[in-house]
């Protein structure tokens, strides 16, 4: 068992439960290891918080939560990378912000995928899509209405 101090308090953690990034975060390159935070409330969110820098943490979120049809897949450099087999599972998790105003946004427009099986993460940038890095929560009636188109396909 390892112990770091981070925002969160002392953090104690096993090796084998990190999630690695084997690249890094865009803009944290430097960074590779994170520790996944028990999520403490009932909710869609939660953090990663980096062991090298107890400065460095993320809030992240499934994106569908709140954009039912949200989709992203790994390409084939981007399986190699996350290690993934050919039936393992990869997941797009967004970055949530939360601006000085209290707004919150998601960047979909660089999500990170993560493969549980391998406990790997990468962050990729989506070129020519039209999703953006700070896109407001939808409204319930946004999200409602998504959620019928999504059902009626």
């Amino acid at each position: 068992m390892k112990k770091i101090q981070s925002r969160f308090g002392e953090i104690e953690y096993q090796e084998e439960n990190l999630l690695h990034f084997p690249e890094g975060p865009t803009g944290f390159e430097h960074l590779r290891d994170f520790v996944v935070m028990p999520n403490e409330k009932d909710g869609p969110l939660f953090w990663i918080q980096s062991v090298e820098d107890s400065q460095v943490a993320f809030i992240l979120t499934d994106p569908t939560n709140f954009f039912v049809d949200y989709r992203v897949a790994p390409d084939h450099r981007e399986r190699q990378k996350l290690q993934l087999g050919e039936d393992d599972e990869c997941f797009a998790l967004a970055v949530v912000t939360v601006h000085p105003d209290r707004q919150i946004t998601l960047n979909l427009a660089a999500p990170m995928l993560f493969a549980p099986a391998t406990k790997r993460a990468l962050q990729v940038i989506l070129d020519g899509t039209q999703y953006q890095s700070r896109t407001p929560l939808p409204t319930v009636d946004e999200a409602r209405q998504a959620a019928e188109r999504e059902a009626a396909k």
